[in-house]
């Protein structure tokens, strides 16, 4: 099988892509600002000027200031590649906090409270109406940046005339304390395969760890555990950090992060987590494979009708050997009817072979 990571090549996806060598026949590390993408004639994507390779496994990952490319990418990619982690609409929407938190609203999520305004003018009458600290969001970035907090109304008044003169959106949403803390919690697939919690700096609100945060071991509940998993399928991403507050009425989740920087992790729990995305990633791919040459192979008998006709049927394949032994294609067995309570006498020669029922 044939693998390739799409990446701005941090330090996290070089890791996983050295992982993926481990499972993978071949594994290429692909940089993401390398990839062009061409519509019209000669349409397709190409890397280095070249049309881009046939892959069985793709995991294209990259910051939200690459949203439309790696929407781009997924999408022209989607039906030609047997599995990818991440879904073209995962990039449209994880890569912006409004649309992340309008999905988990569908999918009855929970979160603090959050507030979206018009204009700066209806935004300042809601602000008479909440209660503070607040917070206020752009709704694209990570790693805690465009995340500012207002202790009153008169401070969050003069936020917002800032946010209109750089003609910029936002989003308020209710300050839910923790002293500083938030969980970080790493999905692949339907597991949190690490986590950890993170404090804030003093007189930091900002847990993050690029803003400062120290990460340490936590043991997480069933229930932040099942709101972490809901979080990652609400939004279709197989590899997704969630982050999530312990508030005092159960977790909440603030965020999504497709492209989750894994060191941090990894070194407050000593998991070795490329490892475990890459064996995710050869598992699920192997998986699809496997069920598309199922659909294949059901598809061919369909044509044949091979089910119910008694007639000789001839079909063109590979023989597939384990060891010196001959495993007979499943379209045979099923248009032969064997059967392993049945005893078959078995004649060869040299580029034949015959097995009979016996009467």
């Amino acid at each position: 099988m044939k693998a390739a990571l799409i990446s701005l090549g941090s330090k996290s996806s070089l890791m996983t892509g050295e992982a993926m060598k481990k499972y993978f026949d071949q594994a290429d590390l692909l940089e993401l600002k390398k990839i062009e993408i061409r519509l019209g004639k000669e349409s397709g994507i190409f890397y280095e000027g070249k049309p881009l390779e046939n892959y069985d496994c793709v995991y294209v990952k990259g910051s939200f200031r690459y949203a439309n490319l790696l929407c781009s990418i997924t999408s022209i990619l989607e039906g030609k590649v047997s599995y990818m982690p991440l879904p073209c609409n995962t990039f449209t929407t994880v890569h912006n906090k409004l649309l992340t938190h309008l999905i988990l609203q569908q999918q009855t999520i929970p979160m603090p409270r959050t507030y979206l305004s018009s204009t700066i003018e209806t935004a300042k009458e809601l602000l008479k109406r909440v209660n503070y600290p607040i917070v206020m969001k752009f709704p694209e970035g990570t790693q805690g940046k465009g995340v500012m907090f207002a202790d009153s109304i008169s401070s969050a008044s003069s936020l917002l005339d800032a946010l209109g003169a750089l003609n910029q959106p936002f989003i308020i949403q209710e300050y839910i304390d923790t002293s500083g803390t938030d969980i970080r919690a790493l999905v692949v697939g339907d597991k949190v395969v690490a986590a950890m919690k993170r404090k804030a700096q003093t007189e930091e609100k900002r847990a993050n760890i690029h803003a400062g945060g120290k990460g340490v071991q936590v043991q997480l509940s069933r229930e932040i555990i099942n709101v972490a998993i809901a979080t990652a399928k609400a939004l279709k991403a197989d590899i997704c950090g969630v982050d999530i507050l312990e508030g005092p009425t159960g977790p909440l989740v603030i965020e999504a992060n497709i492209s989750p920087g894994l060191q941090g992790l990894m070194e407050v729990t000593a998991i070795d987590i490329p490892d475990q995305i890459a064996r995710f990633l050869h598992s699920k791919t192997e998986e699809n494979l496997q069920s598309e040459k199922k659909t294949a192979t059901d598809k061919v008998m369909k044509e044949l009708q091979l089910e119910g006709n008694d007639s000789v049927q001839e079909v063109i394949t590979h023989l597939l050997f384990r060891g010196e032994r001959i495993l007979l294609p499943e379209w045979v067995t099923r248009m032969c009817r064997f059967s392993e309570q049945k005893e078959y006498a078995v004649r060869s020669k040299k580029g034949k072979v015959e097995i009979e029922e016996m009467k």
